[in-house]
């Protein structure tokens, strides 16, 4: 699996994750560091491979992510004889009286939820595990947090209940704690959150045309592995993948109009080093893991629908470079009147985003001495 020694979450997690009697957990980590290795381990460590139901359950908000866990599952899980995984995800369709004989399920909320009891083929009273992967994502949306609350409650009351995510606003934090009870509670002091491994840097400009010069001029100055660029629009997100294609760049488009299959496609053929360039929306800040991703840039801050920054979206952007302790690079496209939002991440993270000129070109290329 590539682990030399713990990290810091596998090191406190993962004994009160493995204690008998089971207990709960409420646990906040850095992108990158292990957190899902961390409660797959638990997940095994509680099935019995002589029967052939569901006994794990895991929930992530998006397709995605819930087939990167899983992939997880099953590389852990070849050492360990009989265990098997299933996806309770969009497009696979199981007639009802479907007989599941996989031992761990991993699925979106929508789709767990037909299951469990629209179509009943599986029976959550027999759940020893329930994960929430991204779990501040779960709670904070309503549609997702109704789907992930009916099926905890209907769990036994002996059932391991175990939170994850990089972030967790104190309202959050206290929803998830009224759910899960009795838990043991790991987080993270907020100046611990910025991920120190990641050098941060802007560009300010005038407009999409002076970003995408600065772009350039980043892509001529260092050598980049992958990247991935972060639009805040469809429109722009298209707009972007055309001219650097135009311009002989290997790059792909992940948005949210695609179809789940296609979703799947692009991800896995940038994983696979078929595209140096992904640009996306949103649909791709939490989880998505390709270790050779050196660079991120924000070709627009992340806001809220209020107009503000939203620093927990940016947390899970940046945090798509530097996977498990590795050197990343993350540059902000920022235009005059958005430098407030800048200077307010700054703030929020006790962070320092160092100021760059696009057209110094000796200034990029120092970057990675």
């Amino acid at each position: 699996m590539g682990f030399n020694r713990p990290s810091k979450i596998q090191e406190a997690a993962l004994p009160m994750m493995l204690a008998d009697p089971p207990q709960n957990l409420i646990a906040q980590s850095q992108s990158g560091t292990g957190k899902t290795a961390a409660f797959v381990l638990a997940m095994l460590s509680r099935v019995n491979p002589n029967k052939k139901f569901p006994q794990c359950l895991c929930l992530s908000p998006t397709f995605e992510l819930a087939l990167q866990t899983g992939r997880i599952v099953e590389r852990m899980g070849k050492f360990c004889v009989n265990v098997r995984v299933t996806y309770a995800v969009r497009g696979n369709r199981l007639p009802r009286g479907t007989v599941i004989e996989e031992q761990i399920v991993i699925g979106t909320p929508g789709t767990m939820l037909d299951w469990c009891f629209k179509l009943k083929i599986l029976d959550v009273k027999k759940i020893k595990v329930f994960v929430l992967d991204e779990a501040d994502v779960m709670i904070d949306t309503q549609s997702f947090s109704d789907q992930s609350v009916r099926i905890q409650r209907n769990l036994s009351p002996d059932c391991q209940m175990l939170l994850f995510s990089a972030t967790f606003e104190d309202p959050v934090l206290r929803f998830a704690q009224l759910i899960v009870p009795d838990p043991n509670i790991i987080k993270l002091r907020r100046e611990e959150l910025t991920l120190n491994n990641i050098r941060q840097y802007y560009f300010e400009c005038e407009n999409k045309e002076d970003k995408y010069k600065a772009l350039c001029n980043i892509y001529g100055s260092i050598t980049v592995g992958q990247g991935i660029i972060f639009c805040q629009t469809r429109r722009n997100a298209k707009w972007l993948c055309c001219s650097l294609s135009k311009d002989g760049h290997q790059v792909a488009l992940l948005s949210g109009e695609l179809t789940v299959e296609q979703r799947a496609d692009v991800i896995q053929r940038f994983r696979d080093g078929k595209h140096k360039v992904l640009v996306t929306t949103n649909v791709c800040a939490r989880g998505i893991d390709v270790q050779q991703v050196t660079i991120v840039v924000n070709f627009s801050l992340p806001t809220t629908l209020t107009g503000e920054a939203a620093f927990e979206t940016y947390l899970h952007r940046i945090g798509r470079t530097g996977r498990f302790g590795k050197k990343g690079l993350a540059f902000n496209m920022v235009e005059r009147h958005n430098l407030p939002l800048l200077l307010s991440i700054q703030e929020h993270f006790s962070t320092f985003i160092m100021r760059l000129d696009p057209e110094d070109m000796d200034a990029l290329e120092k970057i990675e001495d």
